[in-house]
């Protein structure tokens, strides 16, 4: 089922006294969430991802602007006849039921042709248990499982009656590192096991990055970037952006193109052929770094942190932005940690130059 998003906007009224007018919670959001595919709606608190899920399910109304799923015109559609299902960040499971009972719920509120008998209703629930995995805890209630099992339970609730379209609001966020890595891969598995057209809503880069199909990236309820996780990474189109994604983030330097060249500090460290002259901020990826002993990019290094197949090289700079300088090298290459200095060569493709003004992204031909 796929998922049209037409000039959606979404405004509150302003609570603080002093000010007068509305917040633009979302603004003029403009997309189309293909048949089956996982979207990522990625962004910092505040930049309107929870309440576009919202909108979308239905929770809140808009302000102006158009929802559909497939040809068929949801806006003012109440939520429980979307045919949605909600995973929370809180899991909100029914203490006082057992996993069968949370996930045979929705069916017990069906009417009509699509009312069940009680064996129908628990063979699709252990139907759906079976596919999140946890078909060996149905006689439990939610106290006596762990954080990633009520999780799968939330999950199962929400798949049990096939909904058109799945909506996930922060699901990860109460569970530890490891248990965040194996449940989300579960969620990608999932997906493409049900082929439901699916909304993850998160802060969290690497998750948004790692499992789903498209990623929107937002601010301030707008848009600023829609494309794979990979070219979003490889290609972003402002400051805000290329500073968002990527752990260990991009590293900030303030910069001057003149000649031809792109200088940070005294030393031309890219040739730029083509660019205007101008200020400019300089991002460079982590990966991006290459220790040479003729680099032209010199830093004050502070220490080597070992990573396994890979080091990072911990150093610092007059004209950076960062507080300290992330490179991420091959753990072959041998950095003397009693040197004072580091010296790098840059590799152009991680390398990107926005306006100082507007923090937009400026095309160059880097060499």
């Amino acid at each position: 089922m796929k998922v049209v998003l037409e000039n959606l906007t979404k405004k509150f009224p302003n609570r603080n006294k002093k000010e007068h007018g509305e917040v633009t919670a979302v603004d003029n959001f403009n997309f189309e969430i293909p048949d089956g595919k996982l979207i990522g709606l990625l962004g910092p608190s505040g930049c309107g991802k929870s309440t576009t899920l919202n909108l979308i399910c239905g929770l809140q109304k808009p302000t102006a602007g158009k929802i559909y799923f497939g040809e068929d015109d949801v806006t003012d559609l109440p939520v429980e006849n979307r045919g949605v299902g909600l995973v929370f960040q809180n899991y909100a499971l029914y203490p006082h039921l057992t996993v069968r009972q949370n996930i045979r719920f929705p069916l017990e509120n069906l009417r009509g042709k699509d009312k069940m008998t009680n064996d129908e209703m628990n063979a699709k629930a252990l139907e759906i248990a079976k596919l999140v995995q946890i078909d060996g805890l149905m006689d439990r209630k939610p106290s006596e499982l762990s954080g990633g099992q009520q999780q799968r339970v939330a999950i199962a609730r929400a798949l049990v009656k096939m909904p058109r379209v799945l909506l996930l609001d922060e699901p990860l966020s109460n569970l530890d590192a490891r248990l965040r890595l194996q449940t989300r891969e579960e969620i990608r598995r999932i997906q493409h096991e049900t082929g439901i057209t699916t909304v993850f809503v998160t802060h969290d880069q690497d998750e948004a990055m790692s499992i789903s199909d498209m990623i929107v990236v937002m601010k301030d309820g707008v848009v600023q970037q829609i494309g794979k996780p990979q070219q979003v990474y490889d290609d972003p189109v402002n400051l805000f952006v290329a500073k968002f994604l990527g752990t260990p983030p991009i590293n900030v330097f303030r910069g001057v193109v003149r000649g031809g060249k792109l200088y940070i500090g005294d030393a031309a460290v890219l040739d730029v052929s083509g660019a205007e002259d101008r200020e400019v901020w300089v991002g460079i990826r982590p990966e991006g770094f290459i220790p040479a002993a003729d680099g032209a990019l010199v830093c004050k290094l502070s220490g080597v942190e070992v990573m396994g197949r890979d080091i990072s090289i911990v150093s610092a700079h007059a004209d950076s932005e960062n507080e300290v300088i992330r490179s991420i090298v091959s753990a072959e290459n041998a950095v003397d940690i009693t040197a004072a200095s580091v010296h790098f060569s840059l590799k152009p493709n991680k390398v990107f130059l926005f306006d100082r003004a507007d923090e937009t992204r400026i095309p160059v031909s880097a060499q």
